[in-house]
């Protein structure tokens, strides 16, 4: 009977621990997803009327709208573009860094400045850079001899130049993770590669990089969120211009609820990204787990 009792409270005292945390997600992450789903199935009131259920027309609606494929396509080049080089680069400089080499600290200190600067101020010193006139990037060109582009005005340039700033913004915030994870590596495991005359990049692939394999599944998922829910520099660079040829989806939603003031269909598109996220994520997990060492 005592055993009995000491075993309840310590389940209570374990309920009481994760109650905050629990507080605090379905607050912020669990109602808000029901309530974007229900309004999902609404079409919305205006003059005061009361929104009109209509189950899923919204979504067959969202089947039938070109924009959205535009814009969806769009995101998955983003995606493609931001994601791998981001992680390569971050893993590259953590590698360097994490090297002995003169005056580590300011490079550190170098690589990680852009992640610390806000969106809005990188998205404008970007936009000097780019600037068709007077921007850095046309200035270089036209010491070369070369004619100047116009980056953020071409459609077929305007996303990539959208990337490139995305890449120079992330890379060093992810180098953080992976160099924590670099440190924690025993030496040993260095000497005794050293005595049996492993090659570095043996020894980078085969004991290194595995050991890496929980930092790295962490940095997907987060490198992956970030690919979607990107609004500021696209509302300071391109407005998802010329054409749509920069438009994303989290500001595809964003223009629907804020601009034609369709807060539904919105909802709607807020569905269909967060289906995306969870199997993608779930993929992720699946695949990237199996090789994912925690010990």
């Amino acid at each position: 009977m005592a055993a009995m009792t000491s075993y309840r409270r310590m389940q209570l005292y374990g309920a009481l621990l994760l109650l905050p945390a629990a507080v605090l997600l379905a607050t912020f992450a669990y109602l808000p997803t029901i309530a974007t789903l229900i309004n999902s199935l609404f079409l919305p009131g205006f003059r005061g009327e009361p929104a009109e259920f209509v189950g899923l027309e919204n979504y067959q609606l969202l089947i039938e709208d070109t924009t959205f494929w535009r814009v969806a396509r769009n995101n998955l080049i983003y995606a493609l573009g931001t994601i791998p080089t981001s992680i390569a680069i971050a893993l590259g400089m953590a590698l360097f860094v994490n090297a002995r080499l003169p005056g580590r600290g300011f490079v550190r200190m170098a690589y990680f400045t852009p992640t610390i600067l806000p969106m809005i101020a990188a998205a404008n010193i970007w936009m000097f850079f780019y600037a068709p006139q007077i921007g850095l990037f046309n200035k270089l060109l036209g010491a070369l001899g070369l004619s100047g582009v116009n980056w953020l005005g071409d459609p077929s340039v305007a996303l990539t130049s959208v990337i490139v700033m995305t890449v120079w913004k992330e890379a060093g915030f992810f180098m953080i993770f992976y160099l924590a994870a670099l440190q924690s590596i025993p030496p040993e495991l260095k000497e005794a590669s050293d005595l049996e005359g492993t090659s570095r990049w043996s020894f980078f692939w085969r004991v290194t990089f595995p050991l890496l394999m929980p930092t790295t599944l962490f940095v997907l998922i987060n490198a992956l969120i970030n690919a979607v829910r990107v609004v500021d520099h696209l509302f300071i660079l391109t407005k998802g211009g010329p054409n749509n040829a920069t438009n994303l989806l989290l500001y595809y939603v964003y223009e629907n609820a804020f601009s034609f003031f369709d807060r539904t269909y919105a909802a709607t598109i807020t569905v269909v990204i967060l289906l995306v996220l969870a199997v993608v994520a779930t993929v992720k997990f699946a695949i990237l787990d199996r090789r994912t060492h925690y010990q």
